[in-house]
């Protein structure tokens, strides 16, 4: 009865899915590469593309240097015997050379024979880090190397084994991870090392080496200094006078975060809202819902229509707070969303996963990537996932999901990339309004698993999204960026509906109705960002011009009849489910699009090195058209608004920035008044101040806000009409919000938020309503997360690490005189990762905490445990 999508059966054939490495001309290649690289300083985050510098290739006839048959050793039979086999096929590692060259150094790694594999590489804090696989360190007089401060701003580098099968080289900076080129010859490993700001050249070595630079690389750790969201630039964290926080892949990994609002309740005032019967999400962001505040790398993404996001293709998510329609247009004034996924690697990467939990979790996970072509012109990735669950709720019987997301980069030249993305969701769950108020406008005491509508309620949505993001860079000055995307949802749902609050007797009439909804959306970007001077002021100059097109067509129909359901002695299927020829009372059936043109221009300018200033504005011209064919009404409307925007940051000393910002937004109004016209927009005006702390050498940021935002031109009754509104309303919210995130000491991390929001409806026509709480928000919010991965010893690779989650009272979202309780969640981890392998057991609200999620009687998943596994090759 219900649709099922063509792709379903893919993703769980993908769960298998093995990527072959780059191939060319029918050879495989292998050759080191970069260990790390820089950004491109105006990364927009609309596109993400990949910058590659090519070198030469060494292909050998056996590169794997595999040997024969004839050259194999007899198998071990004692113990004894097999550990000097495994020893024996170790490259060792017989000498270490640091020697100065330039502004760096040159670490030699030599050999006693044999090429050393691939090295793998991160950041930790201040060090680099590069781990090389299926290595011994043979050193005579010392087990480990150690040389401390070879020049200025490298302050040590250490060379020690990992457990007898890998070699480990750490190589710490003064102010920051240094850089390092890597190539590889047949008589060791050679690594050019210069502090993080100093420009990279590759080493000197005896055999021709591939080098790649990439402007994005796999991200380690909690700390974070940079984000796109606040400027559509790469700018650090410490010259955005606006709050903005990013929850980064690793916490997310951590966490296991299997869905969006398990990686944002690390964010203050960020608070689950509205789930529309457990289908999707909505949240509240500095008291003001937020439904389709929802980015994907820059691009706007009406999430209101759209199923739970998925979690395994993010990179990271940045919280921009306030208002951004300067850069973004018609939006809610709390702030935006920014979903950041995977782009490709420029070196092989493949990653298989899975997930076991309580209530029936089964979820393997795909994530391949690499070149394509023997230059790594060509890069692709792939992420894909398939989901079943049960569910915590009675009769939640249904939950299926499968995602695909394929990804391709391509450098046309050294100047122009191009990267084209594709992405795929459908989901399948029951559909669940979660529970009811009793008599008494009070939450009944039944089971928390307990459901009110029917077993066989259900819920399917799948979208389709696709685009491309282009950038030409003029020089290293000047940069074009052009990008368009597309997606298209369909929603359906089956379901019986409860009306009203229960009687005494605890009878529930309910409804069945069913909603039918189909969105696409366009949207087209070009901006230019350019550097240059005026004088000792230095700018960054961005300016340019976006489209947006939103069309949504459906509605929804009812049964005339009602069916009751007796919440303390429920008894389901009494009344057999109608079919959908047998709704006939039609509501909210309508087609809808609106048209967003707006061009914006946004400078940055340092005065000096500590006095910094952005400048920006933004005008739209929003066209409505509504067709509310269940009114037999036809409504259009134009609004034009101006968004300015203007920060100051200033830093009296070079960790702490002091900053402080006026900025607005606007959104169109769904309301009409008594003539049929749309109300005007409603505008958003912030005042903000802050400060921002790195501390521990950068390793550690904390950032205090204190905001002031105002809500103006809100729908209320209209006084001489009560059928139709009257742009008069008013709503202010008003708090102070801490964010606190990075790493403590190595291998420790933490991410911390507090808020304290107070956000009211200010001025009403009905003076009842003056003074009350908005929504789903909740005066004090909290979180608290820590991890530590031993770094050493025996029991290097095993971490754990636990989290407190606290949200205060919030009001009911039907009646805003009932609120609903605070609840305090304690999350806890435990896991273990040894070269490839990492396993892990989550246990989430760990002293089975009874609460509710949102304003709207979403009950909390209980006590809950998942296990996973992943492994990279």
């Amino acid at each position: 009865m219900w649709k099922r999508p063509i792709l379903f059966w893919i993703c769980g054939a993908l769960a298998a899915f093995s990527a072959q490495p780059a191939f060319a001309s029918g050879e495989a290649v292998s050759s080191p590469i970069s260990a790390t690289s820089s950004q491109n300083e105006h990364s927009v985050g609309a596109i993400a593309p990949l910058h590659l510098s090519i070198g030469n290739v060494d292909r050998g006839s056996n590169p794997t240097n595999a040997p024969v048959l004839g050259e194999r050793e007899a198998p071990a039979t004692t113990v004894d015997e097999w550990a000097a086999q495994i020893a024996q096929n170790l490259v060792q590692i017989t000498g270490v050379e640091v020697t100065p060259a330039g502004d760096g150094i040159i670490v030699l790694l030599q050999t006693s024979g044999g090429t050393l594999p691939e090295p793998a590489t991160r950041t930790l804090g201040n060090a680099l880090i590069v781990e090389i696989p299926n290595a011994s360190l043979v050193l005579q007089g010392d087990d480990d190397y150690f040389a401390a401060n070879p020049v200025e701003g490298i302050a040590l580098v250490s060379v020690s084994a990992l457990g007898g099968d890998g070699v480990q080289v750490t190589i710490t900076g003064a102010d920051g991870p240094p850089e390092a080129a890597i190539a590889s010859s047949s008589t060791g490993l050679s690594l050019s090392v210069v502090p993080a700001t100093i420009p990279l050249a590759a080493p000197e070595v005896e055999d021709e080496a591939l080098r790649v630079t990439v402007t994005g690389e796999q991200e380690t750790g909690y700390a974070v200094d940079q984000a796109t969201t606040a400027t559509r630039t790469d700018t650090p964290l410490r010259d955005i006078p606006q709050s903005i926080q990013v929850v980064p892949e690793q916490v997310i990994e951590d966490q296991r975060a299997v869905r969006l609002n398990d990686a944002l309740r690390n964010v203050s005032g960020v608070v689950q809202g509205n789930t529309f019967g457990n289908t999707g999400d909505t949240f509240v962001l500095r008291g003001f819902t937020a439904s389709d505040n929802f980015l994907r790398n820059g691009f706007r993404l009406p999430s209101s229509d759209l199923a739970f996001l998925e979690t395994a293709n993010l990179e990271r998510v940045e919280v921009l707070k306030g208002p951004a329609s300067v850069l973004y247009g018609n939006l809610e004034p709390g702030g935006v969303i920014n979903i950041v996924t995977k782009q490709p690697l420029p070196e092989p990467f493949y990653e298989l996963g899975l997930q076991v939990g309580s209530y029936g979790l089964v979820r393997p996970t795909v994530d391949v990537s690499g070149p394509i072509t023997a230059d790594r012109s060509l890069l692709y990735r792939l992420n894909a996932v398939y989901e079943r669950a049960d569910g915590f709720r009675d009769y939640d019987t249904q939950i299926q999901r499968a995602y695909v997301a394929p990804t391709l980069a391509w450098a046309i030249s050294d100047n122009t990339d191009l990267t084209v993305d594709l992405e795929y969701l459908y989901d399948e769950r029951p559909f669940d309004r979660g529970l009811v108020n009793d008599a008494n406008f009070e939450i009944p005491d039944v089971p928390f698993s307990r459901i009110f509508g029917e077993p066989d309620d259900v819920s399917e949505t799948s979208t389709l999204s696709t685009g491309y993001s282009l950038e030409h860079r003029f020089n290293d000055d000047w940069t074009l960026r052009n990008a368009f995307r597309y997606l298209s949802s369909d929603a359906f749902n089956y379901r019986a509906e409860p009306l009203y609050d229960t009687d005494e007797d605890g009878n529930l009439s309910r409804n069945f109705r069913s909603n039918d909804n189909r969105s696409e959306t366009f949207a087209l970007q070009t901006n230019v960002v350019g550097d240059f001077a005026t004088g000792p002021v230095e700018h960054t100059l961005l300016f340019g011009v976006d489209w947006f097109r939103d069309t949504r067509t459906g509605g929804q129909r009812r049964f005339p009849g009602v069916t009751s359901l007796n919440i303390f002695d429920p008894v389901y299927e009494v009344t057999p489910r109608p079919p959908l020829s047998e709704l006939t009372r039609n509501f909210f059936t309508r087609v809808t699009r609106n048209d967003n043109i707006g061009i914006y221009a946004q400078d940055q300018i340092a005065f000096t090195d500590n006095l910094k200033l952005l400048v920006g504005g933004r005008f739209d011209i929003v066209d409505q058209f509504s067709d509310e064919i269940w009114l037999d009404t036809i409504v259009t409307q134009n609004d034009t608004a101006f968004s300015p925007r203007i920060g100051l940051v200033y830093q009296p000393i070079e960790p702490v920035s002091l900053y402080a910002s006026y900025s607005r937004s606007f959104q169109p109004n769904d309301f009409t008044d008594a003539n049929g016209e749309f109300l005007p927009p409603e505008r958003g005006t912030q005042y903000e101040v802050g400060v921002r702390g790195e501390f521990l050498e950068g390793r550690l940021v904390a950032n205090l806000a204190l905001f002031d935002l105002t809500k103006t031109n809100l729908a209320t009754a209209d006084p001489n009409n009560l059928d139709f509104s009257v742009a008069t309303g008013r709503a202010r919210s008003q708090g102070i919000e801490l964010d606190v995130i990075g790493e403590i000491l190595p291998g420790w991390n933490v991410i911390a938020s507090y808020a304290y929001t107070n956000a009211r409806i200010t001025e009403d026509n009905d003076p009842e309503r003056i003074g009350l709480r908005l929504q789903d928000s909740a005066y004090n919010t909290a979180s608290l997360w820590t991890s530590y991965e031993f770094q050493e010893g025996d029991l290097q690779g095993l971490g754990f690490g636990a989290g407190m989650f606290y949200v205060g009272d919030r009001i009911d979202g039907f009646i805003p005189s009932v609120t609903l309780g605070n609840y305090l969640r304690v999350d806890a981890a435990l896991y273990y990762q040894r070269q490839n392998w990492r396993a892990a057991l989550n246990f989430q609200n760990l002293f089975d905490e009874r609460y509710i999620q949102s304003g709207f009687y979403n009950p909390g998943e209980p006590f809950t445990v998942i296990g996973s596994v992943s492994v990279e090759f």
